[in-house]
């Protein structure tokens, strides 16, 4: 709004330079810019990322299937060292088990898989993916997921263009500030030597 009004007062005032008048119509078309460019880049970078995000949650979802996994026994590794903070953390976040389950043709399994379970002991059971050829895999993104990363990509793409808006309109006018300035200092110069003297211009 600010931008519309100094274009608007700019417009038949004597005062003003060409400068003045630049600066004044590209402070009006970086401000139209944010206002409608800005928007609709994220709003089609925000679809464009939901719709490849939603193909992917589809395929994964015909690919990968949910089984019943149980404990046959835990599996506690060779030793391999001291264990830091850092691993013992992790371990007690994904414990590794052998367990058995039932493949997507039906033939049963056994294998060495992670669960997020803390206390896990032979028999317990809990849910297992598996992709068609009964491999264990990660759960496919649930939707809900896969459209706040679309979310996300939307807003830093319409963060992205504002910003590049608004550094170019700062280069523009810190361009036209210094045409001002050079300006300025060739008419003081021509000037200079003559400010104050009584015959000036006589």
């Amino acid at each position: 709004m600010r931008a519309a009004t100094g274009v608007w007062r700019w417009r038949h005032n004597p005062l003003r330079r060409t400068t003045d008048l630049v600066e004044a119509w590209v402070a009006f078309t970086a401000a139209a810019l944010l206002c409608l460019l800005v928007p609709l880049v994220g709003w089609a970078a925000g679809s464009s990322a939901n719709g490849s995000l939603q193909r992917a949650v589809r395929t994964q979802q015909e690919q990968r299937l949910p089984t019943t996994a149980r404990v046959v026994r835990l599996d506690d590794g060779p030793a391999s060292g001291p264990r830091t903070a850092e691993s013992a953390g992790e371990e007690r976040l994904r414990r590794s088990v052998v367990a058995r389950w039932t493949a997507p043709d039906g033939t049963t399994r056994t294998g060495t898989v992670a669960t997020a379970r803390r206390h896990s002991s032979p028999g317990d059971s809990f849910a297992l993916w598996t992709n068609r050829a009964g491999h264990p895999v990660s759960p496919p993104m649930p939707t809900g997921t896969a459209r706040a990363h679309a979310v996300i990509a939307g807003l830093m793409a319409a963060l992205l263009t504002g910003l590049l808006v608004e550094t170019v309109r700062r280069l523009a006018v810190r361009r036209l500030v210094l045409r001002r300035y050079a300006r300025l200092d060739r008419a003081w110069a021509s000037a200079g030597p003559d400010w104050g003297r009584a015959d000036t211009g006589s």
